[in-house]
């Protein structure tokens, strides 16, 4: 809701969306954003003309802009598939949209991935919400915090809460083999 602070948001991803076009580059992910006490209908409407505003600038880019799912932390959105959806249907549906998936962050907002159930039902929610179509990357990465904690706190695959199952059922579904998958842990 600070004009100022919003700014030199959109001031910043127009410059990345063009920088990254110059090099090649086929996506930019970010975090949609936070309402900052304004509430989620109006920090979904922010976000939306935002980001909309943005591709309105560059219609010519042929980056395409990635959401991320999101822990939920403070007033973050994104940690929801149906705000990711309700920032998506705001911006009209544009194709040059798209989502990441990041597995410590979905844990955290209460998606559970630890069992086959649990996790084909989060893979069939975000499919029902949002589609499947639309998702371009998945983050790999466990969760040092608990399921539903709203935490970000990303740990090494298998030393975390969400445990190794997760990771093998993601890495043998057949719907997400062709979508990279990127860890963000450090690695030695």
């Amino acid at each position: 809701p600070d004009k100022d602070k919003r700014q030199m948001s959109v001031t910043a991803l127009t410059n990345e969306l063009s920088r990254s076009a110059q090099l090649g580059i086929e996506n930019v992910i970010i975090h949609p954003g936070a309402h900052m006490g304004s509430g989620e209908k109006a920090g979904t409407e922010n976000i939306a003309a935002a980001i909309r505003s943005i591709l309105d600038a560059l219609p010519d880019n042929p980056c395409r802009l990635l959401l991320e799912t999101t822990a939920g932390q403070g007033t973050n959105l994104g940690h929801t598939f149906e705000q990711l959806a309700e920032i998506y249907a705001r911006m009209g549906w544009d194709d040059r949209i798209g989502f990441c998936l990041d597995t410590c962050h979905v844990f955290a907002a209460g998606y559970d991935l630890r069992k086959k159930e649990p996790y084909e039902q989060t893979i069939r929610a975000f499919d029902k919400v949002i589609g499947l179509e639309r998702l371009f990357v998945v983050h790999l990465n466990d969760a040092k915090k608990a399921l539903g904690s709203r935490i970000d706190r990303h740990e090494h695959i298998g030393a975390g809460t969400i445990g190794t199952e997760a990771f093998r059922l993601i890495m043998n579904d057949a719907r997400l083999r062709t979508i990279p998958k990127i860890l963000e842990t450090p690695k030695k």
